[in-house]
């Protein structure tokens, strides 16, 4: 079967051939939005605005002035290199309520970003939660 692009990480696939491949433009765009927001600038050769380096931000205060400068570093990199998506939302920590340990909640921050490939494509989401173990969930 034919693909659009290598699937990361970089896995054999006996079925496929050399690497196991995104078979669909949505598959390709979430990786390729993945990789926009935990780049960080100066990472890519060759381009060393490319990236939103979501682990710039792992050890500043989780506040809505951060939350809304993460944001903005999103937005505007999309805008850059991503063009063609659409974003419908993004949130900051939604769904974290069903923690057992609510002081832990502050070292925790979670981002859902809301998008679509334009016209009448759903919505879909890409979330991301890092804390303060330098643990990064996809």
């Amino acid at each position: 079967m034919i693909g659009i692009s290598p699937k990361f990480p970089l896995l054999f696939d006996n079925e496929v051939g050399a690497y196991s491949l995104n078979h669909t433009v949505s598959e390709a765009v979430r990786q390729n939005f993945k990789n926009l927001l935990l780049t960080a600038p100066g990472e890519r050769i060759m381009d060393i605005k490319f990236g939103v380096g979501l682990r710039n931000f792992l050890f500043e205060q989780n506040h809505p002035s951060l939350h809304s400068a993460i944001a903005q570093r999103i937005n505007d990199q999309k805008n850059m290199y991503m063009s063609f998506v659409a974003l419908e939302e993004i949130k900051f920590n939604e769904g974290l309520e069903d923690i057992e340990n609510q002081d832990a909640l502050e070292n925790i921050l979670k981002v859902s970003i809301y998008y679509s490939l334009g016209g009448s494509s759903p919505v879909e989401v890409l979330e991301i939660m890092a804390s303060s173990q330098l643990q990064l969930n996809l």
